[in-house]
């Protein structure tokens, strides 16, 4: 009778050890998918922004036609965006840090839709330029707020990924832009630019939507004292209960250090730096920069120009060929979501600078043979030249393309973290403006061929900055990646911290 008692008790120990594992692997699941999906609804406003990169590359061969604008007008119109996203990067921190990160991304849709809109209708060049100025400030506050506001909600172990969505949803608005184009290029030259440009207000209904869906990021609600908003946050994104206390208190210990700090003094530190936020500026900064100078965003708005030079006729087989360049870069970047949180970023950084310096100096090769000793045969060249700008675009989003903003999003600590990472997109939109706005230009002075053997050399230069500046920051939590500054030794090695040097950070400042 014992042995039947024994057994009883023993089958129900079993079975309530089995209900309380499954219990916690569908918390598990549920937390994975909560924190996905809200990942997801942040990096919405990154469509806006790939959406107008990739569909003004094919719609200004025919507001040129429509406008009757100049070539200077061309450059003005597609650089111009880049240039002011600087005002909405440059107060998108002050303004997170004010409204919140949710709520700064619901401005920074309602500004981009409504600059989308003015172009659409437009019924001149300057009321056109009104337009995209508005949709450049909408871009750069959400360029800025989306990877800040994902790295705030997400594990340390699926930093990586999460914070790549935003340059996944970039890549999918230039797809989507490249296929506008294709799909619209047959309407009248009055009507065809006009509704690609309308088409971008069309994520504006998701974003809505998403509003009512994701929450405020939880260090966010700790800076605002709204601690049990917080605290419910973090038992939503965490798997267990003891974890979300783990990082609350984490985060209040950081927020305890920045309260001891004028809310003025944000500005007066970042422009008078301690040696170690001197080295995140760099690391942060430079990498932002690297990733615009090496001419990606000349490559997709004017692949038209660059296909045309390498000796494609038709507007349409033209447009066909940006939208192979959209795929591509679609694609990769996917590879990238797949590998930055099990190979590290840095890895990633290697392969993909090595990998456009070898593909930007064989597109600077292929021009050169279409327009000089004709070694190569036409259709050859055609062919080398859409496979280097393909071969281009697949390695930047690999590495480059999304772990910039990863970067930039983890490195700083939370007191500096918005304006911080509101200064690495200023550098970044101011790059992108200046290549945009300059290319055409070049082009003429010393050819499409020149212009991009100087940005494979500009190639070359990054990865001897990710060898030298770039940290790896795999697995690490926010706050002992800000550990990895704190020495030049440190910095160089990106060596594994332990929760004592975290603790010595906090009695240290």
């Amino acid at each position: 009778m014992s042995l039947v008692n024994g057994y009883v008790k023993y089958k129900g120990f079993k079975e309530e050890e089995e209900g309380a594992f499954t219990m916690s692997r569908s918390r598990k699941n549920d937390t994975k998918k909560y924190v996905y999906a809200c990942a997801v609804f942040a990096s919405l406003n990154s469509v806006l922004l790939g959406y107008d990169v990739g569909v003004m590359s094919g719609a200004i061969l025919f507001i040129q036609k429509d406008l009757m604008i100049t070539e200077f007008q061309e450059e003005l119109l597609v650089g111009c965006l880049s240039i002011i996203a600087l005002v909405g990067s440059l107060t998108g921190g002050r303004t997170s840090d004010a409204i919140g990160r949710k709520w700064t991304i619901a401005l920074a849709a309602v500004v981009f839709q409504t600059g989308a809109a003015i172009m659409a209708l437009a019924p001149s060049f300057e009321v056109l330029m009104i337009g995209r100025l508005l949709a450049g400030v909408g871009i750069g506050f959400g360029v800025m707020i989306a990877p800040v506001y994902i790295a705030e909600i997400s594990p340390a172990m699926a930093r990586g990924t999460l914070t790549s969505f935003p340059e996944i949803f970039i890549n999918l608005g230039i797809l989507l832009g490249y296929i506008s184009n294709y799909l619209f290029s047959g309407l009248s030259e009055h009507i065809n630019w006009r509704i690609m440009l309308g088409v971008g207000i069309i994520p504006s209904i998701f974003i809505g939507f998403a509003l009512f869906f994701i929450p405020e990021s939880p260090r966010w609600l700790i800076m605002q004292k709204r601690e049990k908003e917080a605290r419910a946050v973090l038992l939503r994104i965490n798997e267990t209960e003891s974890e979300a206390m783990e990082r609350l208190l984490e985060i209040q210990e950081a927020a305890n250090q920045t309260k001891r700090h004028e809310e003025g003094a944000v500005w007066k530190e970042l422009f008078n730096p301690s040696p170690s936020l001197r080295r995140m500026l760099i690391t942060g900064c430079g990498i932002q920069c690297f990733q615009q100078i090496t001419g990606i965003d000349a490559t997709v708005y004017y692949s038209p120009t660059i296909f045309r030079d390498a000796g494609i006729q038709t507007d349409q087989e033209i447009l066909a060929a940006t939208v192979a360049v959209g795929f591509t870069k679609t694609m990769f970047i996917l590879v990238a979501i797949f590998l930055i949180d099990r190979v590290g970023r840095k890895p990633l950084l290697y392969v993909s600078t090595i990998g456009m310096t070898a593909c930007l100096a064989l597109l600077g090769i292929a021009l050169t043979h279409q327009h000089g000793s004709g070694v190569v045969a036409p259709d050859v060249g055609v062919g080398l030249a859409i496979l280097a700008v393909c071969g281009n675009v697949a390695f930047f989003s690999v590495g480059v393309g999304p772990i910039c903003w990863v970067l930039t999003s983890e490195i700083f600590p939370l007191r500096l973290r918005a304006q911080a990472s509101a200064v690495g997109a200023v550098g970044n939109r101011l790059s992108s403006g200046l290549v945009a706005m300059s290319f055409l230009t070049v082009s003429h002075k010393i050819t499409v061929a020149g212009t991009f053997f100087i940005f494979s050399f500009l190639s070359l230069l990054s990865v001897y900055f990710v060898y030298r500046f770039v940290p790896e920051t795999k697995g690490k939590s926010l706050e002992q990646i800000e550990m990895l500054f704190q020495s030049e030794d440190d910095w160089r090695k990106g060596r594994d911290l332990q929760l004592s040097d975290v603790q010595r950070l906090v009695q240290d400042d």
